[in-house]
């Protein structure tokens, strides 16, 4: 009985401490991959033309799903078994996903963002009906500041959704200004004041500033102006550009009508 205990402990042993050395090196060796394959994944990353959230995004998932394999890989080596461990975790994941359902739809929408490039901080965008300047674009929500500073924060599953304007990607934009003259006015005189409105600094040359006579009101004939700017100066240049207008009017005796009715009184003997 003596010999055989002792045949056992020295199976056992010499089994444990093979399980003990084989579990270190692949926690060694695993780790070391670890770093390798994270460095290199930043690298890819670096490389492309997704937001820096995303960056964190892919970093984050990587080093989740890298360290959970090597958990496993470690735990298989020490002779544990792992089915249970795996079949437990599958259960655990579909029951987080069940509960943080709209959170992962606000991650993947935030995702598809990050990735398609509909718009990028400091693009002045419409969605969903509101209007701003995009000051952030995280994994969870999308914040736009207001011409007035308001922050707004949208869900990204709900910017996804929904139809997405964006003023200033291509860089530049129109700046349009309706006004109306006098019928005692000829056209071709309120056209030329309305480009001489135009010659103001940071407006563009090419294309060549617009203006046309474009209806007839009930007071007056109604005119346009158009002219393009860059992005950044457009609602600088939107403003200017009324009270411009109004000083070459002036300037010019155009008179700019406004509602009036005329009412006849007839005495009656």
């Amino acid at each position: 009985m003596v010999d055989t205990f002792l045949d056992w402990m020295k199976d056992t042993g010499f089994g444990a401490a093979n399980r003990m050395v084989t579990g270190a090196l692949v926690l060694a060796v695993g780790l070391c991959l670890i770093k390798i394959l994270l460095i290199l994944i930043r690298r890819g990353l670096s490389a492309t033309k997704l937001e820096k959230a995303a960056h964190t995004l892919v970093l984050s998932l990587a080093k989740v799903a890298l360290y959970l394999l090597l958990g496993l890989s470690v735990a298989s080596s020490l002779g544990i078994d792992v089915t249970g461990i795996v079949a437990l975790a599958s259960v655990l994941t579909l029951a987080v996903s069940l509960a943080l359902q709209n959170m992962l739809n606000n991650v993947l929408g935030g995702f598809t963002l990050l990735s398609t490039h509909p718009f990028h901080s400091g693009d002045f965008v419409e969605i969903a009906g509101q209007s701003g300047t995009v000051e952030e674009i995280n994994m969870t929500y999308t914040r736009l500041a207001t011409p007035d500073n308001k922050l707004i924060s949208i869900p990204n599953s709900a910017v996804t959704a929904a139809q997405i304007i964006n003023y200033t990607a291509s860089g530049t934009r129109r700046v349009e200004v309706k006004v109306s003259a006098s019928y005692d006015v000829p056209p071709q005189k309120v056209v030329d004041a309305l480009i001489q409105a135009a010659s103001m600094d940071n407006v563009l040359l090419e294309p060549a500033p617009m203006a046309a006579l474009v209806n007839f009101g009930d007071s007056g004939m109604e005119y346009v102006l158009r002219f393009w700017t860059r992005a950044e100066d457009y609602w600088d240049l939107y403003f200017a550009a009324n009270q411009r207008v109004y000083q070459v009017f002036l300037e010019q005796g155009i008179q700019i009508p406004y509602p009036h009715m005329t009412v006849e009184l007839e005495r009656k003997e």
